[in-house]
């Protein structure tokens, strides 16, 4: 089901809960209810409760945003440390540099076509990727350096190597939900009290007060929506991407 009509369903669903809810509310209440007599103390308490909601909202979204910029950062990271390896290796012969580069070049395109659908799809990165990484290790770390000029450009080689290791471990431990469970409680348990706290304040069956109330639950949908949305950096609507490579390798076609 695409994420726009799951997204719309819950904000109808939401604005339905409300409105279906006071019109029943309405019907069997006593004859003699006054709504506008609703003691200060449940609006004191239903302006408090919306308020630490709204703080617990705001931190939420700002962590899986993070999240989500961490999770492409290391993208960056790890595309650009195998490209200063695809261009470094220029000072060595010609068949080492053309062997490294074609390993680099198939680790990028692994990466962008196979492994990148393999994390949106199962939360993780492959082992055909691993193995490849481990190829580009091994041909880098494996020559010896014949002159004092490779052996100047080796370490760096080396560090790049390591450094891109480094980013596609932290983007495959970045792959799953990066909000806990009991967060997740958290947030749908204070959606429920604070939506019910408009029952409190007596909410008369006008055209007006529904619109409000249906528009207050519908915007806390959308925003729970925006959390889990963000919530997998790799396999939901607005996701860390592969441009990256794309763009630091042209030749590879995502």
């Amino acid at each position: 089901m695409p994420e726009w009509l799951v997204l719309t369903l819950a904000m109808v669903a939401a604005c339905a809960v409300v409105v279906v809810i006071t019109l029943v509310r309405h019907r069997r209440a006593p004859d003699d209810e006054d709504p506008s007599e609703t003691p200060d103390v449940i609006e004191y308490i239903t302006m408090w409760i919306g308020v630490l909601y709204a703080i617990v909202l705001g931190l939420a979204i700002a962590g899986v945003w993070e999240a989500r910029s961490v999770a492409q950062d290391h993208v960056q990271a790890e595309a650009q440390a195998l490209h200063e390896i695809s261009e470094r290796v220029r000072v060595y012969p010609a068949d080492v540099r053309d062997r490294i580069r074609d390993d680099v070049n198939a680790y990028v395109g692994h990466v962008v076509t196979t492994e990148w659908k393999t994390m949106a799809d199962d939360g993780h990165v492959t082992r055909r990727g691993t193995e490849l990484m481990g190829q580009i290790r091994e041909d880098v770390t494996d020559y010896e350096p014949r002159t004092d000029f490779e052996a100047q450009a080796y370490q760096p080689l080396v560090d790049q190597v390591t450094a891109a290791d480094q980013a596609r471990t932290a983007r495959a431990e970045s792959t799953g939900a990066t909000m806990p469970g009991v967060v997740w409680f958290g947030l749908l348990a204070g959606a429920v009290i604070t939506i019910g706290m408009l029952f409190a304040l007596q909410i008369r069956p006008t055209a007006r007060e529904l619109i409000l109330a249906g528009l207050f639950s519908a915007m806390i949908a959308f925003l729970l929506f925006l959390i889990w949305d963000f919530d997998a950096p790799y396999s939901r609507g607005i996701t860390a991407s592969a441009e990256p490579f794309l763009n630091l390798f042209p030749g590879i076609k995502g």
